[in-house]
């Protein structure tokens, strides 16, 4: 007697697109609008499937991202297949829009979904060695994860596809930090983005959106464009507004709109958004934070409002803020304390403190050397120009044994003209052609 095993194309599909059960796969059906149960489902996974309604079709071609052929249907005589590019269907008003459909082409084309948990868990690992390796020695393996998750998305379909996305837009932010905070390539880090911003609307996350656009300010921000910072950081609040925001990211958006104010000179517009933003965090929220949200926590807001009051001019007040800053560091957060080491210098700097400011400044050269970071190290840089009238003293010459060594020197010299290419040219390249 031949065993029946049903229509198997149909389960394979959707099994490689994420969902796990019949029931999971009518509930995705019904958020397009439709009403779809268990049971129905379950007659199309059957030895002799029925030929879905036309709006059906559309769904099941949208989830699953095979036509119904490649499904396992046959079309009744004289009655063609509705395909992903038809109509939308009776959607709801509201209702998510899904993610377009992948490549047809046969169930081997459309990836298994373990592949959205595997390359997940490379971009979470990511998140977290960017805290301790180096950005230099970790941009390259963050920008090849990413380019590996260009070549997966158009085999996925369904919940599969949309973590996938996901995971591809957190990867690309990733990546569009370390070019703009630690290797200071503002364009660079601008186009990165917003190939984070597409990815982050295949996965239809407002949150990561949000959190991208927010990332963008920064570039007109250190530019002194008040205007695109101050647009950026709108359409940032606008996809927060979205999606379950929860009060750090609300927090969050208020610091980068301070820090794009206080790059324009506008450091006390700052420092009163730098008090809501404390509000906010006070008062909390119901909703989660996400785990990519790991560069903020009110640590991290003292942090930034020290440099506020550094800039704004209040010596004493940074003081104290950036010292309690530093010592509410965790272990695991000491690439955190770059910039505020590094502000701490300038405070005493300014305060006319040359030892001081040297042992500060020392110390931020120190984690420097472990982890590196360009946005640090200019820190370190401007401090030692303000020093320029204490040169002659024994600690800035101390301070100039540790600042100029051969790498730092090598990369001062590289950085000195903003428009020269962020590089360090090749020893062995020849000088001349020919």
């Amino acid at each position: 007697m031949t065993q029946r095993l049903g229509n198997t194309r149909l389960k394979a599909a959707r099994l490689a697109a994420g969902y796990r059960s019949q029931q999971v796969l009518a509930a995705a059906m019904n958020e397009l609008g439709l009403s779809v149960g268990e049971r129905q489902i379950r007659r199309w996974e059957s030895d002799s499937p029925p030929w879905p309604h036309p709006d059906c079709q559309q769904a099941l071609t949208q989830l699953l991202g095979l036509d119904m052929q490649t499904l396992g249907f046959t079309p009744p005589n004289g009655r063609d297949q509705r395909t992903a590019h038809g109509s939308a269907g009776r959607q709801r008003p509201g209702a998510m829009t899904t993610l377009a459909p992948a490549p047809a082409g046969g169930i081997c084309a459309i990836q298994p979904a373990s592949v959205a948990d595997d390359f997940q868990a490379i971009t979470h690992s990511h998140r977290h060695l960017y805290w301790s390796v180096s950005p230099t020695a970790l941009h390259p393996a963050v920008i090849a994860h990413a380019v590996l998750g260009c070549a997966l998305l158009p085999k996925t379909a369904g919940h599969t596809r949309s973590t996938v996305a996901a995971a591809l837009a957190e990867t690309w932010m990733l990546g569009g930090r370390i070019e703009f905070f630690d290797l200071r390539e503002p364009e660079r880090a601008d186009a990165t983005l917003l190939r984070a911003l597409q990815a982050a609307s295949e996965a239809n996350d407002p949150l990561l959106g949000s959190a991208i656009l927010a990332h963008t300010a920064l570039i007109p921000g250190w530019e002194g464009n008040r205007e695109a910072a101050s647009e950026r950081v709108s359409a940032a609040r606008a996809y927060a507004r979205r999606g379950p925001a929860s009060a750090e990211l609300w927090a969050w958006l208020d610091t980068v709109e301070a820090e794009c104010e206080t790059l324009c000179g506008r450091a006390e517009a700052a420092l009163h958004l730098i008090e809501h933003a404390e509000d906010v965090l006070t008062s909390g929220s119901e909703y989660e934070t996400p785990a990519w949200l790991d560069w903020f926590s009110s640590v991290h807001l003292a942090a930034l409002k020290g440099n506020t009051q550094l800039k704004a001019g209040h010596l004493p007040q940074a003081r104290e803020t950036l010292t309690g800053a530093l010592n509410a560091l965790g272990p695991a957060e000491a690439k955190q304390s770059i910039a505020i080491l590094g502000d701490l210098a300038a405070v005493e700097s300014a305060s006319g403190h040359p030892e001081e400011a040297c042992a500060w400044a020392v110390r931020a050269l120190d984690q420097l050397s472990l982890t590196g970071c360009a946005t640090g190290m200019d820190r370190v840089r401007e401090v030692r120009r303000s020093l320029a009238r204490h040169q002659h003293e024994q600690c800035v010459r101390d301070l100039d044994e540790r600042l100029y060594g051969w790498s730092t020197t090598i990369r001062a010299l590289t950085d000195v003209d903003p428009d020269r290419p962020h590089h360090v040219p090749d020893l062995y390249a020849r000088p001349y052609p020919g």
